[in-house]
């Protein structure tokens, strides 16, 4: 539990209950979700893999994982998150687990478990991204896949999802990023590599502010996602 900012945790937990309103500060993240499952079931084909989904959140990437038809695995450290995660499975019908458990505690315990690993819009938010993405490749099946999403750190990241989004479009709250804990993809490629993993595939996105659509292409400096593999052992299929 030491790689935990807890003014992080606090700061999502006290926004928990719009977690499923598409209209409140995690709008965005509804709004992207199309693409990233989407991006995420193109590489992995979801259907009938073990997932899990670190840093799930109020559940809205676990969920649509389900829909696919994987057996997912939601784990947290906000607890009020994940009650409003839990809640929601009522209205919604579908079938995820959602554990209180920091990523590292989880992969000591269930080392090579899961066939697919995401870590979407967290990294940035911890004090040790590299942990976390160690804790992931444990997590993973040799042969299997983890995906990443999070934040580039230069000049134009900062203009567009701090000065933009917080302060001229107030698309999220004030504060919701700190600058310093963006992470350049050769950093993130680097962490990746260190923890055993292959990078696949590097995928920006995007949004254009007047016609208000995100969509995935090559431009990788605001935000983008990573898709790794776990090298599969000798002998077997990849």
């Amino acid at each position: 539990m030491s790689n935990v900012d807890t003014a992080e945790i606090q700061k999502f937990s006290e926004v928990a209950h719009h977690w499923w309103d598409p209209n409140s500060e995690f709008k965005p993240l509804h709004e992207i979700n199309p693409l990233r499952l989407g991006w995420l079931d193109g590489h992995a084909q979801l259907a009938s893999k073990a997932v899990i989904d670190v840093g799930c959140g109020g559940g809205i990437l676990s969920e649509s994982m389900a829909a696919k038809g994987a057996t997912v695995t939601g784990i947290d450290l906000s607890e009020k998150a994940l009650k409003v995660a839990r809640l929601h499975l009522l209205e919604s019908g579908r079938e995820v687990t959602y554990r209180h458990i920091a990523a590292e505690d989880m992969a000591a315990k269930n080392p090579a478990a899961f066939d697919v690993v995401t870590c979407m819009e967290m990294l940035e938010h911890v004090p040790s991204p590299a942990s976390i993405v160690r804790a992931c490749a444990q997590l993973v099946k040799p042969g299997g896949w983890v995906f990443f999403s999070t934040l580039n750190r230069n000049a134009k990241s900062y203009a567009f999802a701090v000065l933009g989004a917080e302060y001229l479009l107030k698309m999220l709250p004030k504060g919701t990023h700190d600058y310093a804990k963006f992470i350049k993809p050769a950093e993130l490629a680097g962490f990746a590599r260190a923890a055993g993993l292959d990078v696949v595939d590097l995928t920006g996105m995007t949004y254009n502010p007047l016609t208000k659509i995100y969509a995935l292409g090559r431009d990788t400096d605001v935000n983008y996602l990573m898709a790794c593999r776990r090298p599969a052992e000798p002998g077997t299929p990849a």
